[in-house]
């Protein structure tokens, strides 16, 4: 296993709007003292779960995994009390980290394209100050194949969030040339309307989204064809769990397809599982604890 990515060329590729960082849930974790301003971060996946667990009558024996337990609530009561839950622990600020700050940099220079699988809002906030759309895929079947559109826009001085637009996902229209984009490719928390919160947590939550994904309905197909030409930088991933190993395959083996465009994982000490899987999907993987990435990124210099 290579012991240090080449920091100068992924920082070039990135600064030039040539990488799409995918963000997990411990990208959210990436807090040094002087980023934190006195405020939380989001749960890890693991925490998410035992907090969902809690006052939970699971049955003896079942592991407590974020998708298996999500899926007894939703079984036992349905989704309105798994959506109450989950907006009582992610409607609220949370830190914008180191990470998190250094792409609203790039993309304050660049059109960038940033996809996550986080129910936080922290790029949002990171993100404040540039133009931006913020795509949030849309998990209600009532609502047919759909994603939330909203635009961040500056209007009199003042930056605006327009009212989310839903639109069929190859319908959406973003000039990635021109404007920067965060996919919410699981959905998220809405702060401005708890009937706009959309979460693929649970198993049938992921089925139904690999089922679109094989009609071409999930991804966007903006998203899809730039996918094909730019480099992958995943940050803040485990691949424990089956879901999360299936929809990255998906994106590889269906959209990505063979690519001329080199992918990155950093992942802190991954398990041989871990580290086989990346490897058989051409992701090169590195063993480096994400806040140093972070670090040496921003530092690197040119080559030579």
């Amino acid at each position: 296993m290579p012991t240090d990515p080449d920091y100068p060329f992924i920082k070039e590729q990135l600064e030039t709007g040539q990488v799409i960082p995918f963000l997990g849930s411990a990208a959210s974790l990436v807090v040094d003292s002087p980023d934190s301003g006195g405020l939380p971060v989001p749960p890890s996946a693991s925490d998410l779960a035992r907090a969902l667990a809690i006052n939970t009558d699971l049955p003896e024996g079942e592991p407590i995994e974020l998708a298996t337990v999500a899926q007894y609530l939703k079984g036992v009561g349905g989704s309105g009390p798994l959506y109450k839950k989950l907006r009582a622990i992610f409607n609220r600020d949370y830190t914008a980290t180191s990470l998190h700050k250094y792409l609203a940099q790039v993309a304050s220079q660049v059109p960038l394209l940033v996809v996550t699988t986080n129910y936080d809002d922290i790029l949002e906030t990171a993100f404040g100050e540039v133009e931006h759309d913020v795509v949030t895929h849309i998990c209600d079947r009532k609502l047919g194949d759909r994603v939330f559109w909203k635009k961040h826009r500056l209007v009199e001085g003042e930056w605006v969030d327009s009212e989310p637009e839903k639109v069929i996902p190859n319908k959406l229209n973003i000039d990635l040339n021109k404007t920067s984009a965060i996919y919410k490719m699981h959905g998220a928390v809405d702060k401005q309307s708890s009937s706009r919160d959309q979460y693929v947590i649970a198993e049938d939550d992921y089925i139904d989204f690999l089922t679109r994904m094989t009609r071409n309905k999930a991804i966007p197909a903006v998203f899809s064809e730039i996918f094909k030409s730019r480099h992958f930088l995943f940050l803040g991933y485990g691949l424990k769990d089956w879901n999360l190993r299936v929809v990255l395959n998906r994106i590889q083996d269906n959209i990505r397809g063979t690519s001329e465009f080199s992918s990155w994982a950093i992942q802190y000490r991954p398990s041989l599982l871990e580290y086989r899987f990346w490897i058989k999907r051409d992701v090169e993987v590195f063993d480096v604890d994400l806040k140093d990435f972070v670090r040496n990124l921003k530092s690197a210099g040119p080559r030579g």
